[in-house]
């Protein structure tokens, strides 16, 4: 159950970092600004969340509700606590609606995760 949460918040990890390697250089090479890739952004980074939950799900085999909150938890914490301790400032209300999506959207990543593992384990 452990290693299947952090096989999900890694996988988010590293999607988020590629996403941001991406944006990055389209922000250096194009004439693109933040606010023209904002919500695009915001769509990668649910997507990260649900492919998260997705493999922790996937992994765990049962409880995907579960396995998924718990990567999407993780990932809130390890945030907040980068925020909070390196730039000295908490999570606005607008962030704390976004966690909770993130949330959201990891458990269903999770359920649907779990269910696909668990239907390809039945008919193999």
């Amino acid at each position: 159950m452990i290693r299947a949460i952090f096989h999900g918040v890694i996988t988010i990890f590293i999607s988020s970092i590629l996403c941001s390697f991406i944006f990055a250089l389209l922000l250096k090479l194009t004439s693109y600004d933040e606010t023209s890739l904002q919500w695009v952004m915001h769509v990668l980074a649910f997507l990260s969340l649900f492919f998260g939950g997705f493999i922790a799900g996937g992994k765990g085999k049962t409880r995907g509700w579960m396995l998924g909150g718990a990567t999407g938890i993780i990932f809130t914490t390890i945030i907040f606590l980068f925020q909070f301790l390196g730039m000295d400032r908490t999570f606005s209300i607008e962030q704390w609606g976004y966690h909770a999506g993130f949330l959201v959207t990891a458990i269903i990543g999770g359920m649907i995760g779990v269910n696909v593992a668990t239907s390809r384990s039945r008919s193999a």
